[in-house]
């Protein structure tokens, strides 16, 4: 892909591509609003994207000195896509090509709350606006022309595979659902299709719990009595946006001893599946006896299996996101002839009103009507005149040489030399 347009757009960080849950959390920003003011203090616009399973920062601005900022922040090891390539990653993210669950719906949700929020903090640039609000659109747009999100599965509902795949069936099973966002909502939609003998749904605010158990028919429960759910469960799936845990080992390790089969002295198994980013689950939780835990990374085996089923409509969403890149290259590509066009219609206008002045001087006449004509033949010469360097600006800037544009217009204003450049010299030996 050609980055022979400048195009200050860059994207670093990490995914689950090449990092795991525990990279993902050292990684991130907690205060997100603090992350935001200080990356607009180095860039004209700044967005920033975290998820259960990517955190992604987006700068218009240089790939170097986004190094240096994260460098700066004690981040290390991320990707960083700059100029086209940042375009067409954020375009394949928008399409979920690029999610752990491919053709996965939320993102696009994720990422106009992204931009959302950098508005808020006054970071969304006019050019990151546009950027995102086009990705969005291509992402809509494959989920249009596409079947990539048939049978498709949220990172909510691979939770409830992941869980199901473990216990053979969860048919009359008891689940508890920590946590009624939307990561929340769509677990909690996945279950009810189940066939379970209890949904309980737990949150830090009681309504909410409420409202999202109502609409599924499950049960409410405050967090006070969490541990006591707990020991009812036989699985449970955690998806809170809390900044530290909210399942202690102390108190699981007690909640796991109720459980105790009379005979054997052991619990029964519970398990337990920790979709949140930062992590519910205390570390060494998985130590307890009786205990399975499961996290993001291993929702991986889920998107495998159902992947198969979705590689054409990948291949068909890849072929529309090129398209739709080429396009979206050449509006900006365009935008950018508009800029150097502007010095060359203010260089101009300035020349054909000192000689239009001088004409009228020089006629001696205070005629209104000689005045007009003479201003409205001016425009028309110039307007004539510039016909040609126009198209040829702007088709040089629609194709990437933005260079021989720019020395186009120089030429004519400063009365520079212009040196074909070799697209140029190629066109003219034809």
């Amino acid at each position: 892909m050609s980055n022979s347009v400048r195009i200050p757009v860059a994207v670093a960080g990490l995914s689950h591509h090449h990092a795991h849950v525990t990279d993902l959390e050292t990684f991130r920003f907690p205060d997100e609003t603090e992350f935001l003011r200080s990356a607009g203090e180095r860039f004209k616009g700044a967005i920033l994207l975290q998820t259960c399973n990517r955190v992604e920062v987006i700068v218009e601005g240089e790939g170097l000195a986004l190094t240096d900022f994260l460098h700066e922040r004690g981040r290390r090891g991320f990707s960083l896509q700059e100029g086209a390539e940042s375009l067409h990653h954020l375009f394949e993210l928008a399409s979920g090509v690029d999610s752990m669950i491919v053709g996965e719906d939320q993102i696009i949700g994720q990422l106009k709350k992204a931009l959302a929020d950098a508005k808020l903090a006054g970071t969304a640039s006019s050019l990151l606006e546009t950027c995102i609000n086009k990705a969005v659109h291509v992402g809509i747009e494959v989920r249009r022309r596409t079947e990539i999100n048939r049978g498709a599965v949220s990172v909510g509902s691979a939770a409830v595979l992941l869980a199901e795949s473990q216990l053979e069936s969860l048919e009359g099973r008891h689940i508890l659902v920590i946590g009624s966002g939307e990561m929340g909502l769509l677990v909690a939609q996945a279950l009810a299709a189940k066939h379970l003998t209890a949904i309980y749904v737990a949150n830090r605010t009681y309504g909410r719990a409420k409202a999202l158990a109502d609409k599924i028919g499950g049960k409410a429960v405050r967090l006070s009595e969490l541990y006591h759910y707990i020991t009812l469960s036989d699985v449970v799936i955690s998806c809170t946006s809390a900044p530290h845990p909210i399942i202690h080992r102390r108190e699981l390790t007690d909640a796991m001893k109720a459980r105790c089969w009379p005979v054997e002295g052991h619990p029964r198994p519970l398990i337990i599946i920790d979709i949140a980013q930062p992590r519910d689950v205390e570390e060494g939780a998985d130590r307890i006896d009786g205990v399975r835990l499961f996290s993001i990374d291993n929702l991986r085996v889920i998107n495998e299996q159902t992947m198969t089923n979705r590689k054409e409509e990948a291949k068909k969403a890849r072929q529309f996101i090129n398209d739709e890149l080429d396009l979206f290259l050449r509006q900006l590509r365009r935008k950018s002839a508009d800029d150097i066009l502007a010095a060359l219609y203010t260089w101009a206008e300035a020349v054909r009103t000192r000689e239009r002045d001088r004409a009228i001087t020089r006629l001696g006449s205070e005629d209104a009507r000689i005045a007009e004509v003479i201003d409205d033949l001016s425009r028309v010469l110039s307007k004539k005149l510039l016909t040609d360097a126009t198209f040829a600006v702007r088709a040089s800037a629609e194709d990437g040489d933005l260079e021989s544009a720019e020395m186009l217009v120089k030429a004519i204003i400063q009365g520079e030399r212009f040196s074909f450049g070799k697209n140029n010299s190629d066109e003219l030996n034809r």
